[in-house]
């Protein structure tokens, strides 16, 4: 991961009071704007728009106090590296500010190092600032770099803000990083970025290696909102590690990401990586929100991920909701767990759409639940349809062994002449239950695959396995929906995901009267929803 490599040494300064009965008059230190322009002086004060320095090599040897301001000119392009080092800033109160003055906003052009580093501090505000990667940042930097390793106070900075920022050429566009256990940052928010053209992922958040026995986490309270991550393409020779990713939440308690969208990353990703490229993901992190996201047309290289969203190891608490997701190479929604550690647990996936995922790997499932030990997973009032896939023969759930607690309710299941479920035999209703769920196929025969069992009909799976029974009484429907976009809707943008509203609404179960699950105020489109409410992610 992108490291920064300036380390400075903080003095301490200890001022002994003796007697006196005066009171201490109230002192707020003096605050600086500094300028930087390619028309200015390096010999200049540097504290003027006027008398500018002219290259950020010189405002590197400024020591930026709390509430200092470094602006470089709008519309033009400068060279090199703002570095913002233990020493500097550190007030949340009062951020240093980094960011343009005049027409438009500066271009930093950095090579060899990230564009922006804040190194063991807070308090920071980056705004209004194009970003790029040239040389070895493409291969070794990130755009912005939050990174801590104080082994000293381990600690969390508090409060950086990156806005209105766009980034590219860098191996990540945004990392946040630490490498002390429960030490790093917190009250970090990423807002209105352009995060593109990257090699790895867009943005990216991450910490020491997660711990079940202890479980903590470097960064505390992160916000994500309005942040595009696109055409973050991968690395082809990058065998090792998976790259071409959108959004990346890791080593977090607590964070949200919402309002963004994650798209055409993941093109040029390794075909023989460990584990593929995702959208928008989260793992070793408690407490994640995923809401009113677009994750689509994600690809991978290899026969793994390229999904729109994912709950993957180590990840407890967290909650995905009113996202869609389209035309991914692999799952829109999953949730796996590489390792029996207990660590995937009480989570939840609701008011989603997914419209035609599994382009390239069908037989990953649109929706998918797999690995070690995922368990207390409920999942409900979501829209799943899919096509046959270019790639072939799919399932539009797909279930393995190993998972534990896993609920599917009021959830509208429809395909295309493929499996509505492929499941282990080994999963019994007492591991996972199917429970009010909509089950309908547009083209071919209706069929659920159950270990080396394959049902025709609803009631001969429930008569079976015990699915689609709550208490003795039978549940769940084999109705046409009757979609507002036909049988099989084409969802190709945002604007059209109404087209996945049923026009036969069914009534589902009601799930707080009748499990404890809290239904939500909200279906995917904000409208109130009802009790019981309608099966799926939209009512009426």
């Amino acid at each position: 991961m992108p490291r920064t490599s300036a380390v400075a040494l903080t003095a301490a300064l200890v001022l002994g009071v003796v007697g006196g009965c005066a009171d201490t008059p109230h002192y707020s230190p003096e605050v600086t704007t500094y300028y930087v322009s390619p028309d200015g002086d390096d010999s200049a004060p540097g504290t003027s728009a006027d008398r500018a320095w002219r290259t950020l090599a010189r405002a590197d040897e400024l020591l930026l106090h709390p509430g200092d301001r470094l602006l470089l000119q709008g519309g033009t392009r400068l060279s090199g590296q703002v570095a913002i080092r233990p020493d500097e800033a550190g007030d949340p109160e009062r951020p240093v500010v980094i960011g343009s003055y005049g027409k438009g906003r500066a271009t930093v052009v950095a090579t060899g190092a990230p564009a922006v580093s804040v190194h063991n501090t807070g308090g920071v505000d980056v705004s209004d600032l194009v970003l790029e990667g040239r040389g070895s940042a493409r291969t070794d930097e990130a755009g912005v770099s939050l990174y801590y390793d104080d082994t000293r106070t381990r600690s969390r900075e508090s409060h950086v803000t990156l806005a209105d920022i766009d980034v590219s050429g860098f191996q990540t566009g945004i990392a946040i990083g630490s490498a002390i256990t429960g030490a790093g940052f917190s009250d970090v928010t990423v807002r209105r970025a352009s995060l593109h053209d990257n090699k790895d992922a867009g943005l990216l958040t991450y910490g020491p290696d997660f711990e079940p026995e202890r479980p903590v986490y470097a960064h505390q309270d992160i916000t994500v909102e309005q942040v595009d991550a696109y055409s973050n393409s991968g690395d082809p020779e990058a065998s090792e590690r998976h790259t071409g990713n959108g959004i990346v939440l890791g080593g977090v308690h607590r964070a949200v990401v919402r309002d963004s969208s994650a798209h055409d990353n993941g093109g040029s990703a390794a075909i023989d990586a460990p584990g593929g490229p995702v959208g928008m993901w989260a793992y070793d992190s408690a407490n994640v929100l995923m809401q009113h996201n677009t994750a689509y047309r994600n690809h991978t290289g290899s026969g793994k991920d390229g999904s729109g969203f994912g709950l993957d190891s180590n990840v407890s608490g967290s909650t995905v909701q009113y996202n869609l997701s389209y035309q991914n190479d692999g799952s829109g929604y999953y949730a796996y767990s590489q390792t029996a550690n207990g660590a995937h647990t009480n989570n939840r996936i609701r008011y989603n759409i997914s419209d035609d995922d599994g382009r390239k790997l069908p037989w990953h499932g649109a929706l998918t639940v797999y690995g070690d030990n995922v368990s207390n997973l409920s999942i409900y009032q979501n829209t799943v349809t899919m096509s046959r896939s270019p790639g072939g023969a799919g399932t539009v759930v797909l279930l393995r062994p190993d998972i534990n607690g896993i609920s599917f309710r009021n959830n509208l299941l429809v395909s295309d002449r493929d499996p509505l479920i492929t499941a282990d035999a080994a999963l019994s209703a007492d591991r996972v239950v199917f429970q009010g769920n909509q089950y309908h196929t547009a083209d071919g025969p209706w069929r659920v695959e159950w270990g080396e069992s394959a049902y025709r009909t609803l009631d001969a799976w429930r008569a079976d396995t015990g699915q689609e029974r709550v208490g003795t009484k039978p549940a769940g429907t084999a109705a046409d929906p009757c979609l507002a976009g036909g049988p099989l809707p084409d969802i190709r943008s945002a604007g059209s995901a109404s087209l996945a509203v049923s026009g036969c609404p069914r009534t589902g179960l009601d799930l707080r009267a009748l499990f404890g699950i809290d239904p939500g105020t909200e279906d995917f489109f904000g409208r109130e929803v009802t009790a019981p409410p309608v099966i799926g992610a939209a009512q009426p």
